[in-house]
């Protein structure tokens, strides 16, 4: 047998070569495969349990007939429709394939080695995975009473000369919001060279008074939405951002041209044009919070108060909503838990249909209630032993 024989490839650069190994999320498939057998219940990755626009299914439907072509590299229709619905131009308008792929497109843009960013400590951890890639340093500060602290956030910016700040309104992990007028003084704070990257995937859950005005003049802030929540099509991986006509020409200079494929866009086009499937599709997701409301309050737990299509139900320390989330996916369902202190002592659960929330609730019920009875054999065998 020929012995083979390794090669050294070209060495990674010292920004990657130095990174952990690490992703931001563990995915459900990956749970799947490590348990050897499906979910019963997928509730930990704030997808739509409501599906997409039948519009929108057959307009993707229609078009995998041109898949062999290339996608518009401009999203020409698309932007034409949201700068309608938003009231923009189209040169305030970037698509991309997710807000993920913005968020990365951003930081390359805006973020050189030692530049210094800043977010929440436990916010959606994606934005602090492209700000390492490109060799920047996050500067996190802690959540206040469960919301971002924008206060804090500001000052922090200042101090540090950020590049770059990243806020989620309504938040994720929590589902927290701060009202409009707050993030309009929130934007005054902040230096003058720095750049507001204000994620609202959850913008189609939010009352009117939770989003500012759309100011594409104000080249301090880049508005990040997408289609993967409400509009049910986060598989099709599609979303966009709103800012300065010049900050998007900035991004468009290194945007990969061909990220988003034509079956997105077209479904995405369609999707937006259906704005009754979506505004049904949060009013069903408020009746959902309400029924896990019930649910927290029938098992003697809370909830904070949401704006998204999740809810994070207070289970009063890590260990124990590490040992709950646990012993859930023992049963098959998922659910995640936020990363950081103190908001590690919430299970995140995603609104599903009544069926799912209703499985949901007997599984934890269940749960719990094995807990308690776990609880009470040792105090018991504990007491013995005196």
């Amino acid at each position: 047998m020929t012995e083979r024989i390794m090669r050294e490839g070209p060495p990674a650069t010292g920004i990657v070569r130095n990174l952990p190994a690490t992703v931001p999320f563990v995915a459900p498939e990956a749970l799947e495969r490590k348990m050897g057998r499906p979910l019963k219940l997928r509730l930990g990755a704030n997808e739509s349990a409501f599906g997409m626009s039948p519009k929108a299914r057959q307009a993707m439907l229609d078009e995998l007939e041109r898949l062999a072509w290339y996608g518009d590299p401009e999203s020409q229709e698309l932007r034409a429709e949201l700068a309608t619905v938003h009231r923009t131009n189209t040169d305030n308008l970037i698509v991309g394939s997710g807000i993920d792929d913005l968020l990365g497109l951003i930081a390359r843009t805006f973020i050189e080695p030692a530049r210094t960013a800043v977010t929440s400590l436990g916010a959606y951890p994606t934005f602090n995975y492209f700000v390492a890639g490109c060799g920047g340093r996050i500067q996190p500060v802690p959540y206040r009473d469960d919301h971002n602290d924008l206060e804090a956030l500001a000052a922090r910016a200042i101090q540090t000369g950020a590049r770059l700040v990243y806020l989620a309104n309504p938040d994720n992990p929590t589902g927290t919001w701060h009202n409009a007028n707050d993030l309009k003084d929130f934007v005054e704070q902040l230096p003058p060279n720095s750049l507001l990257l204000l994620d609202e995937a959850y913008s189609d859950f939010a009352s009117s008074d939770i989003l500012p005005p759309i100011d594409v003049d104000d080249s301090r802030v880049i508005r990040l939405r997408t289609f993967s929540k409400a509009h049910g099509m986060a598989g099709a991986r599609i979303g966009f951002g709103i800012a300065a006509s010049e900050t998007v020409a900035v991004l468009n200079k290194i945007r990969v041209q061909f990220g988003v494929n034509r079956v997105a866009q077209a479904g995405a086009l369609a999707s937006l044009q259906d704005r009754d499937f979506v505004r049904g599709v949060a009013s069903a997701v408020v009746e959902g919070r309400r029924d896990y409301q019930k649910l927290a309050d029938d098992l003697g737990l809370t909830c904070l108060p949401s704006a998204t299509n999740f809810v994070a139900i207070d289970m009063g320390s890590y260990e124990r909503a590490r040992a709950t989330t646990e012993a859930l996916l023992e049963q098959g369902v998922f659910v995640r838990m936020p990363g950081a202190a103190p908001l590690n002592r919430c299970i995140r659960v995603t609104v599903g249909v009544a069926r799912d929330r209703a499985l949901f609730g007997e599984v934890l019920s269940d749960v719990l209630a094995a807990e308690g009875s776990t609880r009470k054999q040792r105090a018991t065998s504990a007491q013995s032993q005196l």
